[in-house]
């Protein structure tokens, strides 16, 4: 296994960015892997399978995700990125205005290709 460069994180996370903003499930089943582990900022595991009905039903709206703060991390075989995210769109109908922290490891996959392996989100206190 080789590392990745920072330019293809830094497109891919960006890739990942749009298909939320869209709620693109076919582009997120592309970038998220079958085997994903994500803890939620309330603790709470989801499952790829999880994360994608959320965006399919509308449940989760995003209109706008802004990132900064972002930390890339570069090991042979996977990648590591922490951005901080300013999200504004609903879920369940309430408005979301919060700045979040999201960790994410990217690796080659089962699938065969770079995807999320893993991630975590938190509410960044302001």
């Amino acid at each position: 296994m080789s590392k990745h460069s920072e330019s293809q994180i830094i497109a891919i996370e960006e890739r990942l960015r749009q298909a939320m903003l869209n709620s693109d499930v076919v582009e997120l089943d592309a970038l998220i892997a079958p085997e994903l582990i994500f803890t939620s900022y309330l603790g709470h595991l989801v499952s790829k399978q999880q994360d994608l009905a959320i965006h399919q039903s509308g449940v989760l709206k995003f209109r706008e995700l802004t990132p900064s703060e972002r930390h890339i991390q570069l090991n042979e075989g996977f990648s590591v990125v922490s951005v901080k995210m300013h999200i504004l769109g609903s879920y369940e109908g309430a408005e979301i205005d919060q700045q979040y922290r999201f960790t994410r490891v990217w690796s080659v996959s089962t699938a065969g290709f770079l995807q999320i392996m893993a991630g975590h989100a938190g509410v960044v206190s302001n």
